[in-house]
């Protein structure tokens, strides 16, 4: 049994058993605080009867008029909570939010192309490859520099799922920001 709740300040302290992975970014402390402040109801934590935390993801909406959206800035789940569908739990709550709260026309996501079990779920929840970014991912001993995929779903509020017809040319990283 587990518990999708909202991210607490005190979780920091208690999510590096999660942080672990090697597709996982860790940031500094002003970054996850800069989340939590500015986007609480997009930062969340999957949680254990016990207290354990078993996976968290980290969101934030942005950009303008048709390319307002919600963002997936980090998704991850604890090695031995993997297979329980605690990141599809966690990908509904920004999905909603996206949706419901922000009114967005979809939602956004970089993922490694190596991260073939990530791609998999993804494209289970109607995720599809929007572009390629170039060199998104550099390489620091234990992962090669990569590219990401940008990977969207549309929302309702994107009718005629413009913001999900492929890019099919490579763009780079400052072509991405919004």
């Amino acid at each position: 049994m587990s518990t999708i709740r909202r991210f607490r300040a005190m979780d920091m302290f208690r999510f590096n058993n999660i942080n672990l992975d090697r597709y996982t970014e860790t940031y500094d402390l002003s970054f996850y605080l800069t989340y939590l402040s500015s986007w609480p109801d997009l930062y969340v934590v999957a949680e254990s009867a016990d207290g354990s935390l078993m996976g968290y993801l980290m969101g934030k909406v942005e950009g303008k008029e048709e390319q307002w959206h919600g963002h997936v800035t980090a998704l991850t789940v604890a090695p031995e909570c993997r297979r329980l569908g605690l990141g599809r739990g966690l990908m509904k709550v920004l999905e909603e939010a996206s949706e419901k709260t922000y009114d967005c026309y979809f939602v956004d996501l970089f993922v490694r192309p190596s991260n073939a079990v990530a791609i998999q779920m993804y494209e289970t929840l109607g995720y599809t490859l929007y572009r390629q970014v170039i060199d998104y991912y550099m390489g620091d001993g234990v992962m090669p520099t990569e590219y990401a995929n940008d990977m969207r779903k549309a929302l309702a509020r994107d009718v005629d799922k413009k913001s999900v017809v492929p890019i099919k040319h490579p763009v780079n990283v400052e072509d991405t920001l919004f």
